[in-house]
């Protein structure tokens, strides 16, 4: 997931196990980018499960959470939102992207179970040519 805004931007999709950063785009949009490109939206699948560390105290204060907390990527639907990429905090606070601050971490711990990570899946020809 993307929000739309990001569409102006090159992107890819998020892998298991790597460290993004909250980041603020040119357009005014926050998206998550990779140490290695941060020109480059990353897009968390929905329900991915992530670890956010370094939320800033004011975030922290205003929706009772931690420094560092496990969400679940979701997107809001429908009311006045512009944006829709948002994270489920374990105290079902459902918090946009864009109210969250610049900079923080995150991992992505474990894909949706309907999702294949993409470096798992194997070629049926492949196994036919090993055999």
């Amino acid at each position: 997931m993307c929000d739309y805004s990001l569409e102006l931007y090159r992107s890819r999709p998020a892998a298991q196990e790597e460290q993004y950063t909250l980041h603020r785009f040119p357009s005014g949009t926050m998206g998550f980018t990779s140490a290695r490109d941060c020109e480059t939206a990353v897009c968390m699948p929905a329900d991915a499960n992530l670890r956010l560390a370094g939320i800033a105290e004011a975030v922290q204060r205003i929706y009772a959470i931690g420094p560092v907390e496990d969400v679940v990527m979701t997107r809001m639907e429908g009311g006045m939102h512009v944006h829709r990429d948002a994270v489920r905090f374990a105290n079902g606070r459902e918090v946009l992207l864009q109210s969250l601050n610049a900079g923080l971490t995150a991992v992505l711990i474990d894909f949706p179970s309907d999702l294949v990570p993409v470096e798992t899946v194997r070629h049926p020809t492949r196994e036919l040519v090993d055999a």
